[in-house]
């Protein structure tokens, strides 16, 4: 009989730890391809289908739609409709490099890697992080057992081979083959190399010795680690209660309803407490006479000119004011020995703020500063559609240099936003209303709006921060001067 596969929900990018599962696209019992949709879930970056790479009869689904499910955690059990299954062999501790990538004095290699890496020559062309499926690529590379085990301990009770054997299965598929150790995700690997801690010392706390962040965390540091963990409390689902008997015991109000922070407004949450405990932000802003942006663009609808948005006339302007004030379209990453330095870049990636039913989220305009106001808008309404469908990528979230927001669709006249980390800066557009303003010393009523600037001191100063913001001020009173390229 063919050995049932589990399908662990693999690392979907950008060192995300954990997904919601929206709805399933398969039932128990349904005979699924290669490659076939099986569940849509949803990150705290976007909504994604993920793809089968078995084939065979769904024999389990682990988890109802609605639950948050960590990456490394069982997803789906398939059991192959033939059996090519090689046979059950004698479970034993997965062979590892030695931290040197010198082969240890025991090189031996298992039944079980040799089973997962048919199944990765069996396997789709979609890869996914952590399942790696070659496709015609090659055969993973053979790797020596180190002296030292890594996160795996010897069982302290008698088990079955084939429960021991699917055990080593399922911690093979939770690692990346050819790194160290069992780590799934990009983001505890990063943070291990950032403060200096050997993976190969670590024990890990989660399923089948799987490394997590908190064995990072506990690792840098090590006395809080002592304090007594809280106990976990249960998830609970968004309700509003009528009547409740459960009251507040500091206001005494009845609790009307529980709603979990996850998805896009815990990665919100995690992103914007991080500006602000890590990046010391100043912010200056300026009231700009708008009146002949548009009235520029007011005269180009009467030609029956195709016409693009305020918002992408203000973005060209952003773009030429980085160029010449590249220091804010930078990043700071702190070095191996704990020293900073200023990233600079080569081009600019233009974030545009988008709010949406699942929260606010940034994609990027990849390129920006090489695309007219026309390319500009068009890239503007599509990055917007597909933020609001829950449909962006996350490149297109997770690669922006410099942000635009413009607020000014909420009706308000400015805000003091919070740097996108790790961007350095943020450009606020506020609404443009009428007001009164001197022309050539008389009063009149224009057009007028108000750009705010918060910017990461330490990346400049604020002669550096003034000089952008003027810059874009004047472009957008004097908007021909830039608009050549339309």
């Amino acid at each position: 009989m063919s050995e049932t596969r589990v399908f662990l929900l693999p690392d979907l990018g950008e060192g995300l730890t954990e997904a919601e599962l929206v709805t399933w696209h398969v039932s128990v019992g349904d005979t699924i391809s290669v490659d076939q949709p099986i569940a849509e879930v949803e990150t705290a970056k976007s909504a994604v289908e993920v793809p089968s790479p078995y084939a065979g009869v769904v024999a389990e689904l682990h988890g109802q739609p609605g639950e948050t499910i960590d990456v490394g955690k069982p997803l789906i059990s398939v059991t192959p409709v033939s059996s090519e299954t090689p046979e059950p062999a004698e479970p034993v501790v997965e062979p590892a490099e030695t931290e040197l990538g010198e082969p240890a004095d025991e090189p031996a290699e298992t039944h079980v890697a040799q089973s997962y890496r048919e199944e990765e020559k069996a396997g789709s062309g979609n890869v996914l992080i952590g399942y790696g499926t070659p496709g015609g690529h090659g055969v993973a590379r053979r790797t020596r057992a180190r002296k030292s085990s890594v996160a795996v301990a010897e069982p302290v009770e008698t088990i079955s081979s084939e429960t021991a054997k699917e055990d080593e299965l399922a911690l093979l598929r939770t690692r990346v083959p050819g790194k160290l150790g069992a780590v799934i995700s990009p983001l505890v690997r990063r943070m291990a190399k950032e403060h200096g801690v050997d993976l190969g010392e670590l024990h890990g706390s989660g399923e089948s010795g799987l490394i997590m962040r908190r064995d990072v965390e506990a690792a840098i540091h090590p006395a809080e680690s002592l304090v007594e963990p809280a106990v976990s409390r249960p998830v609970v689902e968004p309700e509003v209660s009528t009547g409740s008997t459960t009251k507040d015991a500091r206001t005494g109000l009845s609790i009307s309803s529980r709603t979990p922070v996850r998805g896009v407004r815990k990665a919100v949450a995690a992103n914007m407490s991080r500006s602000r405990s890590e990046i010391p932000e100043a912010t200056v802003w300026v009231d700009v006479d708008a009146t002949a942006l548009v009235e520029l663009r007011e005269g180009m609808k009467a030609n029956g000119t195709d016409v693009p948005g305020l918002l992408a006339f203000i973005a060209r302007f952003v773009t030429a004011g980085l160029k010449k004030y590249p220091e804010l379209n930078t990043r700071i990453e702190a070095t191996e020995d704990g020293s900073q330095e200023i990233i600079g870049f080569d081009g600019i990636n233009l974030g545009i703020a988008a709010q949406t039913d699942r929260g606010l989220v940034v994609p990027s305009v990849r390129s920006a500063e090489k695309l007219s106001a026309r390319e500009l808008d068009a890239e503007i309404r599509r990055l917007a559609d597909v933020a609001r469908q829950g449909k962006a990528t996350p490149t297109e979230l997770g690669s922006g240099t410099f942000t635009l927001n413009n607020y000014g669709v909420f009706g308000v006249d400015g805000s003091a936003a919070i740097i996108n980390h790790p961007e350095v800066a943020i450009l606020g557009v506020g609404r443009i209303i009428d007001k009164p303003w001197v022309v050539n010393g008389e009063l009149a009523v224009r057009k007028v709006t108000e750009l705010t600037l918060t910017f990461d001191h330490r990346v400049c100063d604020g002669g550096t921060a003034a000089g952008f913001l003027r810059f874009v001020a004047d472009a957008i009173e004097n908007p021909t001067t830039l608009l050549a390229d339309l």
